[in-house]
């Protein structure tokens, strides 16, 4: 039974058993509708030849999910009291994120961001709600302070954000630029007074399950890449080393990322700042190994204009990119030794490598990632030190 309102207030840190709820998994769902059309749209603009206006527009829309979620999520695993009212405001957010989803192929088509701002601004305006509400029951003032800040930096961030709306277009990467770092830096700023209580497991599980999402909805585009193909081209031989392949690294990519416990990472707030900003560039490689299957894809069946060699590498660069990042992010403080450190660095190189083996690069990606995971496998078995299970 929904409890009804009640005072929005610091949870314990040392709460036991802390998991994700049904509110936060329906919220991941909702989210990933979003990144399914940024990807859906990164997809169409590589394969008409224009790679660089789709990666930058990818880049900003993909920050702007990124943001909004993580931002929620934080804020989740800190007040949430899943009372009536937090419940509303959680779904408004919901609903900014469809409305932004909406606005992504007038973005990355004509350049027109007014949708996705409306939709930013909608889930802005309800997360600095939320830390109104937490400050009006905060009985510190250091964290009611805290809590003031964060609104107040949320909510004149969205006024520069409009420089997207009415700067001319050459302007607007710059202005993407300094607003993202106006953004990172809003929590820096508030939690130098009082520290928000967030929980390490949940946190570590949020991203967690995020990251599936993610991974699962690569592999969904993946596959409708690949049935069309089939159906439609009867490309059969062609495409089956490109699924294989992409489902070897998707495969990998879960392994890689779980095989060691990221909460023990999470012991400090500046670890957790820079562990929590360093998943914008992982979540959006894992996402865009999806995009890379299908310009892939489409490449392979005559539907793309690129080269074989710009198809292979819209898959090779985000695998190589997502094994390189979590190993930077928290995989290398849980291996001993140099061969365990060098194996995710070495497997990113190979990945890259594989660009040039031409309709074979998928699959000879994907067996570079199984082979860097089955490698990770002997050396921690060889090593009992280790933690994890390999990779």
């Amino acid at each position: 039974m929904t409890r009804p309102l009640l005072p929005l207030t610091a949870r314990s840190r040392g709460e036991a058993h802390r998991a994700a709820t049904p509110l936060e998994l329906f919220f991941d769902l909702c989210f990933v509708v979003a990144v399914a059309q940024a990807g859906a749209e990164l997809v169409h603009a590589v394969a008409e030849g224009h790679a660089g206006s789709g990666i930058a527009n990818y880049a900003m829309v993909f920050f702007a999910i990124w943001w909004a979620w993580m931002n929620f999520s934080w804020f989740a695993s800190a007040y949430d009291n899943d009372d009536v009212l937090y419940r509303v405001v959680t779904l408004v957010q919901i609903a900014g994120v469809l409305i932004l989803a909406a606005g992504v192929s007038r973005a990355f088509e004509e350049h027109d961001f007014l949708v996705v701002y409306l939709g930013y601004l909608v889930m802005r305006l309800a997360l600095a709600f939320q830390w109104t509400r937490a400050a009006r029951h905060a009985t510190d003032p250091a964290e009611r302070t805290m809590c003031h800040r964060y609104a107040g930096g949320v909510l004149l961030c969205q006024v520069g954000w409009l420089g997207l709306l009415l700067a001319p277009e050459p302007a607007r990467a710059w202005i993407f630029l300094v607003m993202a770092l106006a953004e990172l830096a809003v929590p820096l700023y508030a939690e130098r007074v009082s520290t928000s209580a967030w929980h390490a497991h949940h946190i570590a599980e949020r991203y967690g399950l995020f990251t599936i999402i993610v991974l699962g909805e690569t592999v969904a585009a993946a596959t409708v890449a690949v049935k069309s193909g089939i159906v439609e081209n009867d490309a059969l031989d062609e495409l089956l080393p490109i699924a294989a392949g992409g489902l070897l690294l998707v495969f990998a990519a879960w392994w890689v990322y779980f095989v060691v416990p990221a909460h023990d990472r999470l012991t400090s707030s500046r670890q957790a700042f820079l562990w929590g900003y360093g998943h914008y560039p992982i979540l959006m490689s894992a996402a865009a190994i999806g995009a890379g299957l299908e310009i892939a894809v489409e490449q392979a069946v005559g539907e793309a204009h690129v080269s074989t060699l710009s198809a292979s590498a819209a898959v090779t660069i985000p695998s190589a990119l997502f094994l390189l990042l979590v190993w930077l992010l928290h995989a290398r403080y849980f291996k001993v030794g140099t061969a365990q450190q060098l194996v995710l660095p070495v497997a990113a190189l190979a990945i890259l490598m594989c660009s040039f083996a031409g309709r074979w690069a998928v699959l000879a990606a994907g067996l570079v990632a199984a082979a860097t995971v089955a490698t990770g496998v002997a050396l921690t078995a060889r090593n009992p030190a280790t933690r994890g299970a390999g990779a």
